[in-house]
């Protein structure tokens, strides 16, 4: 199986049967007739699958990675008790919570800030 990522679309060229059939099964991809190949949009869910089925390239896993980690730091922003503004939000009045995780949500959502790093516990 060959896999190109073409900017936001993933190609997946050459694929036997069994794997043609799984993916296809998913309807996250889409059969090109003229280039005998499946594309489809590059999202977190469709590298999930797929890097269980085969074992991506180191590129196409770096992606995979990236994207898993941007979802784990919404979560945690989504879940925190006491959210802390990423940014200096130009605000005349402090914004209560909802706001600052909706806010910190969407700054790391459309990649305007990156993640905090995470703190590692020493044992």
């Amino acid at each position: 199986m060959k896999m190109k990522l073409d900017d936001d679309t993933l190609i997946i060229a050459d694929c036997d049967s069994t794997q043609f059939n799984i993916i296809k099964s998913w309807n996250l991809m889409r059969w090109n007739r003229s280039r005998q190949w499946l594309e489809g949009a590059c999202t977190r869910e469709l590298l999930n699958r797929l890097s269980t089925l085969v074992i991506l390239p180191a590129t196409i896993e770096k992606e995979r990675t990236k994207m898993n980690e941007l979802q784990e730091a919404v979560d945690e922003e989504r879940m925190a008790e006491e959210p802390v503004p990423l940014y200096n939000y130009p605000v005349k009045y402090p914004l209560f919570k909802h706001q600052t995780r909706g806010a910190n949500m969407a700054l790391l959502t459309f990649g305007l800030v990156d993640p905090p790093e995470k703190e590692t516990k020493n044992g």
